[in-house]
């Protein structure tokens, strides 16, 4: 029978797959984020006294419960914590007092833009500016040349442009 893997090389091993079944759960990217990180925290806390018979398989399934009661306690408490209110404010207020509206807009602007790219061109360009990863480093992550890369970042920053118009983006900074 092989040893149990100690904590880190468990967690390594198993977060992104506790990643798509929380996403899947609760259909939130972030709180699904909170979630795994939240299930592994209590894991983290009993590691040592952690026993399965069946090994790697006890241990993923005691994670996907956790992950499970940990996802249906957070339903609960979320729910308590609702507030009803009689009428909805017309503008979000996001704490900024001057310009705060301004950078929601700008950021649900390009997140639009973004979203008519197709995926690889939406990849180089988050990868590329958002990541801020090299030309080199993406055309590994995507496997393809550094050539491609560039590429389409050229094609995906002329589109984005077409698509945003005369936009001034720098107003709201």
């Amino acid at each position: 029978m092989r040893e149990r893997p100690d904590f880190e090389e468990f967690a390594a091993g198993r977060a992104r797959r506790l990643f798509q079944i929380a996403y899947l759960m609760c259909g939130d990217w972030y709180q699904a984020q909170d979630l795994v990180q939240t299930a592994l925290g209590k894991m983290y806390a009993v590691w040592g006294r952690l026993r399965f018979e069946d090994g790697d398989a006890g241990l993923d399934a005691y994670a996907r419960k956790v992950l499970l009661r940990t996802y249906l306690s957070h339903r609960r408490l979320r729910r308590s914590s609702e507030l009803t209110v009689e009428r909805v404010p017309d503008a979000p207020s996001d704490g900024a007092a001057d310009g705060g509206a301004g950078r929601t807009e700008l950021r649900l602007v390009l997140v639009e833009a973004l979203a008519q790219l197709p995926p690889r061109n939406r990849a180089v360009v988050v990868l590329r500016y958002l990541e801020d990863h090299s030309v080199e480093a993406v055309a590994e992550m995507l496997g393809t040349s550094p050539a491609a890369v560039k590429s389409l970042t050229t094609r995906s920053l002329a589109k984005l442009r077409e698509l945003l118009g005369d936009r001034d983006l720098f107003q709201w900074s």
